[in-house]
């Protein structure tokens, strides 16, 4: 079954509910790239009248985490992923519509390769927040452990 900005839409109602009751929504994945789009509103706001920063996060999450899946689900290997490690910037106060943007699909596909050949591997994937002008507003950086099951 291919994986789908729909399909994983659904998929976090019921596994990432606070992303989905915060308005984060894929809008976009193939085997290089995956956009989220979040809009402000008042479930994600902070006290300063902007989006809470938590919420960036889950968005800048989803990219990259959904990218690394997809090269899982590719790879056909039994292999579990873990966020180990995240860095984070923020540019400009995030209010309007923000797109996350990660386009590590190759590095994601690396990732996996090497985890096959060396049964765990660790790398750094980088997910963009931009706001509807087009300029920069929030950039996260997170570290992915993958490890490959024994099968049985």
């Amino acid at each position: 079954m291919k994986i789908t900005a729909g399909k994983i839409n659904r998929w976090l109602i019921y596994k990432l509910p606070a992303a989905w009751l915060t308005g984060v929504r894929v809008s976009m994945i193939n085997g290089s790239k995956c956009e989220v789009k979040v809009r402000f509103k008042w479930i994600n706001q902070n006290p300063y009248r902007s989006m809470f920063w938590a919420v960036q996060g889950m968005a800048a999450e989803l990219t990259t985490g959904m990218l690394l899946t997809n090269s899982i689900k590719d790879s056909n290997a039994n292999i579990s992923m873990l966020l180990v490690r995240n860095k984070s910037s923020f540019h400009k106060k995030a209010v309007g519509r923000l797109t996350f943007i990660c386009e590590e699909g190759e590095n994601a596909k690396e990732l996996i390769n090497s985890t096959i050949k060396n049964l765990t591997s660790k790398a750094w994937f980088k997910a963009k927040g931009y706001d509807e002008t087009g300029d920069l507003v929030s950039e996260f950086d997170f570290e992915w452990s993958c490890k490959k099951r024994e099968n049985g």
